[in-house]
């Protein structure tokens, strides 16, 4: 029995690998094929092509690769035709697999969709393409659910991976000393993105905010996790580049967690890592930065006041957001450094994030195979 599956970040890429290890060790005989990460490949996915593949951002650099893109798209549609797989999975992605999902519907292919769109920030309305394309949608978050009710699109909430494999009382000694950190020094985690497009606009202005960081507090220790070997030679190049204004950073090859765990403080490109630093209850500022014209096509399409997702799930602002044209190292470094020198705030955000912690911690992985199982049945 053979699933189509398509992922295009890290983030899809864990999604992806853990309902493999699920449905593989419930139904051995099932095959996964399509376009992945390594975890997905190391868990047994056949992978067609990358996920880096996959991998832009914003609508200008879109543009740009659209041709590639709706090539690989028509390539991966005919092969998933002519393999007729019992039911394609589309792990987030959703400008891409919405796409897939849609002309394999319309061949009478079952779909499902993992990861919401996020419709209740913007682009609401998506909502009719949505169920036009996806047969079930699995959604993480709990609030998510009544968006699909409404629209009478067949839906299951099955809560969060980072939850289920974020530790629930972490301990940062013992992460600290497994790193070889300074047990008495601040250690700050920089998680500049998990693309080679987020890199571009990050990787020099987390350096540089650490630099302001670190003339402001001189034992100040910092982490990066990077996700790919690509994202990590991108990072070193900017390093290279700052020569010795650049204090001294420990590098990690993927281990967010293990940095998120360790680490006193975080600043952290918008996105899933924000989830994750709060689940290893890391109190962190929020940053981003898109192409002036992505940004300004952006903002007009926002339906809260806030993006970061924290501060989605409270429904208010509880971590830092700084964007665009106010994300200057300077204002970013004085974040940081408030946010350390505020220890009841800190208090009240671990608490904060602990609670949170236990409202999505569901058993994600079983929960999707038990819907993604159900629809395999006859």
């Amino acid at each position: 029995m053979l699933i189509g599956i398509v992922a295009g970040e890290a983030s899809g890429d864990l999604l992806g690998a853990e309902l493999i290890c699920e449905m593989r060790r419930r139904l051995p005989q099932v095959r996964f094929a399509g376009i992945g990460g390594p975890q997905m490949q190391a868990a047994g996915c056949t992978l067609w092509h990358q996920a880096e593949e996959l991998a832009v951002r914003g609508y200008t650099e879109v543009l740009r690769h659209l041709p590639r893109l709706l090539r690989l798209r028509r390539r991966l549609i005919d092969r998933l035709i002519s393999e007729q797989p019992a039911l394609f999975i589309g792990v987030d992605a959703p400008d891409f697999n919405l796409g897939v999902e849609a002309a394999l519907k319309r061949r009478g292919l079952p779909t499902v969709h993992y990861v919401s769109p996020s419709l209740w920030a913007w682009r609401g309305e998506r909502i009719g393409k949505i169920r036009a394309a996806v047969d079930h949608m699995l959604v993480l978050f709990p609030f998510e659910t009544a968006i699909y009710e409404a629209a009478q699109v067949p839906v299951t909430y099955v809560g969060h991976p980072l939850a289920d494999l974020a530790p629930l009382d972490p301990d940062r000694a013992l992460e600290k000393a497994a790193l070889k950190l300074h047990p008495e020094h601040p250690v700050f985690a920089l998680l500049p993105g998990s693309r080679q497009g987020e890199l571009e606009m990050h990787a020099a202005l987390f350096v540089q905010t650490a630099e302001e960081v670190a003339r402001q507090l001189p034992e100040a220790q910092f982490l990066v996790p990077l996700a790919t070997r690509e994202t990590r030679r991108q990072f070193e190049g900017v390093l290279y580049a700052a020569g010795s204004s650049a204090p001294p950073m420990a590098l990690l090859y993927g281990h967010a967690g293990k940095a998120l765990a360790a680490a006193d403080l975080a600043l952290v490109a918008s996105g899933t890592a924000t989830l994750e630093a709060a689940l290893y209850r890391c109190p962190h500022v929020v940053t981003y930065r898109l192409s002036a014209a992505t940004y300004r096509m952006v903002k007009k399409k926002l339906r809260l006041p806030y993006v970061a997702l924290p501060n989605v799930l409270a429904g208010r602002f509880v971590v830092p957001e700084i964007f665009q044209d106010a994300a200057t190292p300077p204002n970013l470094a004085q974040a940081l450094l408030n946010l350390r020198a505020d220890r009841i705030v800190r208090e009240r955000l671990e608490r904060h994030f602990a609670e949170l912690h236990r409202d999505l911690r569901q058993g994600n992985a079983q929960r999707a195979a038990d819907a993604v199982g159900a629809l395999l049945s006859p």
